[in-house]
């Protein structure tokens, strides 16, 4: 640690020196965003996730969308893929239906998603978070969980203030602002990056855990949601606090092995480490219809070309899925999930559009839906994939075709060439 840094208890995050415990704002340049701890410079394990980031790339690439509501989504069908924090002040949330949003916000400037694009950008910072420390575990294209330890000598400095000047060099160099939760495990790591959104730095250390969760509500520990929630209601139990008074044993006999994660997270115990890229268990795509689709023709049409997007992308990450999952949701928004296991892993398009047609026979009975996707999982490398097919003839020739298909789109572009399915569907 830096002389400064055992001097002072705490440090300004904007210009990053040292703060004599008490200032309101920095002594040097007059910044209200200074950090204190008592537990500041000995925490190393860090959640850092990027402020509304869809929004925040779209406002970054039009400055004139700076002050207005932005949601990023589908159409009207569609639903919020994520917004910026003028809309949530209008009541916008992710994954809200896009008609709830517009009533919600009707002046708001929707945009369509640009993954790629987004995807670009989440590269580049993941490539300043391994700058920082190797140990580097993504949870999504835009958040990520950091184990420093051991990188004070590296950086000479603690983790809190490499930290700090991490989210100042993402907003100079990337356009795009973050929040960082410092703790020492994964669970409060997570619970300290939402708690000052946007451009947060919060901090929870080990002395303050138990008094810290008792409060919240039970909807802040990991995999307690509504459902489960109302559960517990039922049983009387609101908040944190009141699992922290409860035996484990016997919140294990109430709730099974979920029981025994509401015990020790309720206290602040989280023994999970940072892997280092931990591997996809799916890959998947879908669409939200603009009206409610029945007819097997036109659900086969987006079929193929999500069957296609899904195989690009294993393609590219060269790998293989060998169980495809059918993911159909009704007019209603009731869900229905259908899979199949392959006899051997694939990577093409024709196999998982095969497999996922034989599955959609049997849903297309009248019923009306609103959103249809396809995907794969039980991934593994592409070595094994798709060996020669000695039944189906016809099969190698279909590989062969699509293989070249996929050499003219990677030269022309994704829209270059089309199947019968898709052609002059407005699925390019």
């Amino acid at each position: 640690m830096t002389t400064e840094n055992a001097e002072f208890p705490g440090f300004c995050r904007d210009c990053l020196r040292g703060q004599p415990e008490g200032l309101r704002r920095c002594r040097a340049c007059g910044s209200p965003r200074l950090v204190y701890h008592r537990e500041l410079y000995n925490l190393t394990l860090a959640h850092i996730d990027c402020d509304a980031f869809y929004a925040s790339v779209e406002k970054r690439d039009n400055p004139e969308l700076a002050d207005k509501p932005v949601i990023v989504g589908g159409g009207k069908r569609g639903v919020v893929s994520t917004c910026c924090y003028i809309a949530r002040i209008h009541g916008v949330r992710s994954a809200m239906p896009m008609f709830k949003a517009l009533e919600a916000c009707p002046q708001a400037v929707v945009i369509k998603p640009d993954m790629e694009k987004y995807a670009r950008v989440g590269r580049q910072i993941r490539g300043m978070m391994e700058e920082l420390t190797p140990l580097v575990q993504p949870l999504s294209i835009d958040e990520a969980f950091l184990e420093l330890r051991g990188t004070e000598r590296l950086h000479h400095d603690p983790p809190a203030r490499v930290l700090a000047r991490f989210a100042r060099k993402v907003e100079q160099e990337i356009g795009i602002t973050v929040s960082v939760g410092l703790s020492y495990c994964k669970f409060l790591a997570k619970v300290a990056s939402d708690l000052q959104k946007p451009r947060g730095f919060s901090v929870i250390g080990e002395e303050e855990a138990v008094s810290f969760l008792a409060p919240r509500p039970v909807t802040t520990i990991w995999g307690v949601g509504k459902a489960f929630a109302a559960t517990l209601e039922k049983d009387g139990i609101r908040t944190i606090g009141q699992l922290q008074e409860m035996d484990e044993t016997d919140l294990m006999r109430r709730y099974g092995t979920i029981g025994q994660r509401l015990s020790r997270l309720s206290r602040g115990i989280d023994d999970r480490e940072v892997h280092l890229n931990d591997p996809a268990k799916s890959v998947s795509a879908e669409t939200t219809f603009f009206e409610d689709i029945w007819r097997h023709d036109d659900l086969v049409v987006h079929l193929r070309s999500l069957s296609e997007k899904v195989a690009w992308r294993l393609k590219k990450s060269e790998i293989a899925g060998q169980t495809v999952v059918l993911k159909l949701k009704t007019a209603d928004f009731k869900g229905r999930t259908r899979n199949r296991r392959l006899d051997d892993p694939t990577q093409l398009a024709d196999r998982i559009f095969r497999t996922g047609l034989s599955l959609l026979e049997r849903e297309t009975d009248g019923t009306r839906y609103r959103l249809i996707g396809i995907g794969v999982t039980d991934l593994t490398s592409d070595a094994t994939a798709d060996p020669p097919d000695l039944i189906d003839q016809q099969a190698g020739r279909r590989a062969k075709a699509e293989a070249a298909m996929d050499k003219l789109r990677d030269k022309f572009g994704k829209g270059a060439v089309q199947t019968g399915y898709t052609f002059d569907r407005g699925n390019k």
